[in-house]
């Protein structure tokens, strides 16, 4: 059977296209309600019996057959021996892109992660203290496929904050462990890791069992069941996001060699049938050449029928007036993942207000942002860019205000602050203040 890839043409030109721009961005992140209320049973049980319940729900849905938490957890010893059984290639590569990772977060922490403090003229101490969350959860994919790249993403930049227990779990369906998703665990510096997944995962990291600790957040992407999860547990922990389907758009100017855009429209394609893979391009012709590339290249793919599905049905190539045009498109859009293939990426790249990750130059693959540029790659989805941020040093540390008021310093606040007491009819706030007044 012959795959066709289709993915919408469209033009910003055609009267129609407001509707059909739009329709094509759509996706619903509501879930389902079936798996709302399956989700909820299962948090309240793991609430209310810990281990037991995750036991249960671990060897029902991944096939296992533990006896208890304790076989479901890895050793630092099997970690590193998991690091050590690798090809000399893959370790290499491995501990090359935990560096790179590193050291980008390093210096994330360094720029805007310190705490700082100031006196004013009567003495008072003013500032904010800056220290990191005792225990975080990483959820790390295993159900479809292995993520190693996924570990070091989250787990490194804990590390680097400062992070006392990085707890990892990882499902493993039939009892299937990889061993690179393990390595990485070792090399990025994961203190406990659990072969557990889905929603009793992340209950178990949220509330807390016999065997493990209760977490303050727990970061790191999943599939329906973790994504209603998180939803729900947030509050009692932190979260870093509600991820949707992966999304790229390539901003190209017809200068990159088409089968090269090709290939990474088809580098998001292939993650999942509702991942979203967009081109804007002011030449119609560079279109049509990236096209037929789709067609010569779709056969190759061992991924070709997830690829098809997704670039057919959420999958878009927009003829566009203008570059500046695409700009303005592509902040409407606000994608995870952003591509300008151009001679002169840094003439667009002001332009562009809300991506993600914004991937300069042709030479810029999406792919390396993915596993070892540095920055991290988990990211904002479904326009969520317009308003939040990478995941980064920041969101393992948080911040307290440091207040010491001197003695001088208590004659002028206090009145200020007893008199807008007394407004709001709080009485002993303003005498807490005044009783320090000579």
């Amino acid at each position: 059977m012959n795959l066709v890839a289709s993915p919408a043409r469209l033009s910003t030109a055609s009267s129609t296209f407001e509707a059909e721009f739009k329709a094509r961005l759509h996706w619903s992140a509501q879930d389902d309600a079936a798996i709302e209320q399956r989700v909820a049973g299962i948090l309240a049980d793991v609430r209310e019996r810990g281990d037991a319940a995750v036991l249960e729900y671990t060897n029902r849905f991944d096939g296992l057959g533990a006896a208890s938490m304790q076989a479901l957890e890895l050793t630092q010893s099997e970690l590193k021996a998991a690091f050590e059984s690798l090809p000399a290639a893959q370790r290499d590569a491995l501990q090359a892109a935990a560096a790179r990772v590193r050291s980008y977060h390093e210096a994330q922490k360094k720029a805007n992660g310190e705490s700082w403090s100031y006196r004013d003229e009567d003495g008072t101490l003013l500032g904010q203290k800056v220290t990191p969350l005792d225990r975080v959860g990483i959820y790390v994919p295993g159900g479809k496929a292995a993520y190693p790249s996924s570990v070091l993403m989250n787990a490194i930049p804990a590390h680097v904050a400062g992070v006392g227990e990085i707890i990892m779990v990882v499902p493993t369906p039939q009892g299937a462990k990889n061993p690179l998703v393990l390595a990485a665990a070792f090399v990025a510096g994961v203190t406990r890791a659990f072969t557990i997944g889905g929603a009793q995962a992340v209950a178990a990291l949220a509330y807390g069992t016999q065997s493990m600790a209760g977490v303050d957040k727990i970061t790191g992407p999943g599939n329906a069941y973790v994504a209603a999860a998180k939803r729900r547990a947030f509050g009692t922990v932190g979260i870093d996001m509600i991820a949707g389907p992966s999304e790229i758009l390539v901003l190209a100017d017809g200068s990159t060699p088409a089968d090269w855009v090709a290939m990474d429209l088809f580098s998001q394609a292939e993650h999942d049938e509702l991942a979203q893979s967009i081109l804007l391009c002011p030449d119609a012709a560079y279109i049509d050449a990236v096209q037929r590339e789709i067609d010569r290249l779709l056969p190759e793919m061992p991924r070709q029928e997830i690829i098809a599905k997704s670039l057919t049905g959420r999958g878009a190539l927009i003829h566009t007036r203008s570059m500046e045009e695409a700009c303005t498109l592509s902040n409407r859009i606000a994608p995870e993942h952003l591509e300008v293939s151009s001679r002169e990426p840094h003439r667009w790249e002001p332009l562009l207000k809300h991506a993600g990750a914004i991937f300069l130059g042709a030479y810029t693959s999406e792919s390396l942002g993915d596993y070892c540029a540095g920055p991290n790659h988990v990211l904002p989805t479904s326009g969520t860019a317009r308003f939040s941020s990478p995941l980064g040093v920041y969101d393992f540390q948080k911040r307290s205000s440091l207040i010491e008021v001197s003695e001088a310093g208590a004659q002028i606040l206090g009145k200020i602050a007893a008199e807008l007491a007394y407004g709001e009819g709080l009485q002993a706030h303003a005498r807490a203040a005044e009783m320090r007044l000579k």
